[in-house]
């Protein structure tokens, strides 16, 4: 049954040129979860908000839950269930308090029947009396869910429900909606995790407000069937491989996928075999299935930039074996709490290290002890071999760190943000000025300068914090979820800054819920309640679960052994 239906939506608003949503014709139907995917910007937020009733449409019709819009009656609003971007939670609220100031709004009977309901659904029973504010990502996740759900709607929108949350949490998530499915609700799902997008049983792909495509995730793929190659049997330098590759005309994408390289052609394209030969004798390439990820790709038609302009004007570091990053016994306890449990790594130079975890596993705190943010309880953490708790250390001038939301400062404009962090960084006025022009012609900040940060679209955010971070030329860059929340294009262009980083012989320690971003990694290590659990390349993890596993099923299966000896 179609609960939603839309003929020539269109949505502009008066301070934008172009319109948000340019003339979408879709149905929503009952029983099925339908995704929306797209680029920043591509109005995915907007088109939920119109659902919701949240939002005037332009021009056009919009049919919801059997009413036309705009209307004078409200009564079809208590059939839907909204859940906005960071969840809609209240913070300084329990989860009990949460669940009952929803439950007032929507004037619930037997609220506290639904409640328990609800807290027996997600399993959030045991911490009914917490702060919203002290939960971990996953458990926000669910209660921003039980609080869409406090109506039992017909129509549940959940725009970006997965931002920052664990591959545990999302897959826990992603079953709890579906056992929705049983009652015909319908389910409108925003998302940045193509992964996701390619479990839903239709997709809405948006591009700068138009829709490329309404269908099933298999249709989207089919037509490329024999247009997507894997590279294997790699000889040379594998990074150095995929730049040669992305500089083909005939490669619209190619990305790592742990010692191998996953290529996407452009449309109606042979394999370039003698490009491949050139660069290396013994690589191979074959036809492999295509990914979401690339059908996504080639719909939107956008070719994957093959060097750094960002790298290309940092200096090459010195060539050198030792160990740039360093940590022995590292151990950090807040009162009984142990955060980090005696964890060892090193990372070499030019090396990119991923850093694997649940929610609340310990990943930020490790990073804060290694950037000389916090003082272990026990072991020592070392860059460029000396240790960060010594008073005379010069260790922390080659430190960069792009923290979770980019700690930029949300109210200085991109310029003052620049010279901020130029300045910090002890650059002379000379430098200074040099290295600004730089970053501002290499990512095209000239008509943003004066805009406050907090006004930039996330991928502009992004791409200033990497520029803050690599002001002063670090020779080790800490990563803490870089691409959280940004869109598939805009993570691949970061990741083609931080393979020529790699090639400046720069170390790179990243956390990230992307599983696909981890197979860009040399190295993984997995930590779960503080402790390492697992450690080795991409590959090795994958294949101690088995021999066709994928990043994510290895990171959850490596977890739930580990969960399982533990209680055994």
């Amino acid at each position: 049954m179609k609960l939603v239906t839309a003929q020539n939506l269109s949505k502009t608003f008066q301070v934008q040129d172009t319109p948000a949503l340019k003339e979408l014709s879709f149905s929503i139907e009952s029983g099925k979860i339908t995704g929306v995917v797209g680029p920043d910007g591509a109005g995915k937020s907007t088109l939920i908000r119109l659902i919701a009733g949240l939002l005037e449409f332009s021009e056009g019709s919009l049919e919801v839950l059997g009413t036309s819009l705009p209307s004078a009656k409200d009564d079809f609003l208590e059939d839907i269930g909204y859940m906005p971007q960071r969840f809609g939670l209240y913070e300084e609220l329990s989860i009990d308090e949460n669940l009952s100031l929803y439950a007032n709004l929507q004037d619930i009977p037997s609220q506290k029947e639904r409640i328990e309901e609800l807290l027996e659904f997600t399993e959030l029973k045991p911490f009914r009396s917490r702060k919203a504010g002290d939960l971990s990502g996953g458990m926000k996740q669910k209660l921003g869910l039980a609080c869409a759900l406090i109506k039992k709607p017909k129509l549940l929108l959940l725009d970006e429900p997965s931002v920052g949350v664990d591959p545990i949490s999302r897959r826990a998530l992603w079953k709890l909606v579906q056992t929705l499915l049983d009652d015909e609700v319908a389910v409108l799902w925003s998302t940045s995790y193509l992964d996701e997008a390619d479990q839903c049983d239709e997709i809405i792909l948006l591009s700068e407000g138009s829709m490329l495509y309404h269908g099933t995730p298999e249709l989207m793929k089919k037509p490329i069937e024999n247009e997507v190659y894997l590279v294997e049997n790699i000889s040379i330098e594998k990074r150095s491989l995929l730049s040669k590759l992305l500089e083909s005309p005939s490669v619209m994408d190619a990305v790592l996928v742990g010692e191998s390289i996953r290529v996407n052609l452009m449309p109606d394209t042979p394999f370039p075999h003698s490009y491949l030969q050139q660069a290396d004798l013994k690589a191979t390439a074959k036809i492999t299935e295509p990914t979401f990820e690339d059908a996504f790709i080639k719909m939107l038609g956008v070719k994957t930039i093959a060097t750094s302009l960002l790298a290309g004007q940092m200096q090459q570091k010195q060539s050198t074996d030792a160990k740039l990053i360093e940590a022995k016994n590292l151990t950090k306890k807040f009162g009984d709490f142990t955060a980090t449990d005696d964890i060892d790594f090193s990372i070499g130079a030019g090396e990119i290290f991923g850093f694997l975890g649940p929610n609340g596993a310990g990943k930020s705190t490790t990073f804060k002890m290694l950037c000389g943010l916090l003082t272990p309880t026990k072991g020592t953490a070392a860059v460029m071999g000396e240790n960060l708790y010594l008073t005379n250390t010069n260790a922390r001038e080659q430190i960069g760190y792009m923290a979770q939301k980019f700690s930029l400062y949300q109210t200085l404009s991109v310029k003052d943000n620049l010279e901020f962090f130029a300045g910090v960084y002890g650059l002379s006025r000379s430098e200074r000025k040099k290295k600004i022009d730089a970053i501002v012609e290499t990512f095209d900040f000239t008509p943003h300068l004066n805009t406050k940060t907090e006004l930039l679209p996330l991928g502009l955010k992004q791409r200033l914090a990497l520029s803050c971070a690599l002001m002063h030329e670090p020779s080790v860059l800490f990563l803490d979820e870089p691409t959280s929340g940004v869109d598939p294009i805009t993570r691949k262009e970061f990741w083609t800054h931080i393979n020529g980083l790699i090639k400046k012989g720069i170390s790179v320690m990243v956390t990230t819920h992307f599983m696909d971003e981890a197979q860009y990694c040399d190295r993984i290590m997995l930590i779960y309640k503080g402790k390492a659990i697992a450690v080795g390349t991409p590959d090795e993890l994958k294949y101690q679960v088995s021999e066709n596993a994928t990043m994510e099923e290895a990171f959850i299966e490596l977890i739930e052994r580990y969960e399982t000896r533990e209680v055994v």
